[in-house]
């Protein structure tokens, strides 16, 4: 999996990318809702695995704010995205994590420390950035049109959040 340059306001290892370039977290966010649809996905490289693994995440932010008992305010959907995105989560490797058939485990402990390090800031930057696109509108509630998509499963898989 690659480790690509983020814009974060969050602490961790990713090294810093150039604010006026888009970076994966922007890609992501972009191209979900068409790649949503996909059933297959054709892995060039190891960026297309960091973002598989991204949308896939962006599906069980979708999916927690979906299952909420009451529609959450924009503060209230920013925490519980913030807490899904550092919660336990597995890495490739890791018995439960659900493409270990695509992805590599990592060579040593302090590789798949590093991993998750960098999963876990990339994660907390995505959930941020979400929750600001799915209340863009001012009107208080998430965007239909991103929440419509709460249910639909990339791949026919899920992180398990």
């Amino acid at each position: 999996m690659a480790v690509l340059p983020i814009k974060s306001k969050f602490r961790g290892p990713a090294p810093q990318a150039d604010p006026s370039q888009a970076d994966i977290i922007d890609e992501t966010l972009d191209l979900f809702r068409a790649n949503s649809l996909f059933r297959n996905f054709e892995i060039k490289g190891p960026a297309d695995r960091l973002l598989i693994v991204l949308i896939l995440f962006v599906s069980d932010c979708l999916a927690k704010l979906g299952s909420a008992r009451t529609v959450p305010s924009q503060i209230e959907a920013t925490k519980m995205l913030n807490t899904l995105a550092v919660d336990n989560f597995p890495i490739p490797g890791d018995a439960n994590f659900s493409l270990n058939a695509h992805y590599a485990p990592p060579a040593s402990r302090a590789d798949a420390d590093y991993l998750r390090q960098y999963l876990m800031q990339v994660r907390q930057e995505l959930a941020g950035r979400l929750a600001e696109k799915l209340y863009a509108d001012g009107t208080g509630k998430p965007s239909k049109w991103w929440m419509s998509f709460q249910k639909r499963r990339f791949m026919s898989r899920s992180l398990g959040a």
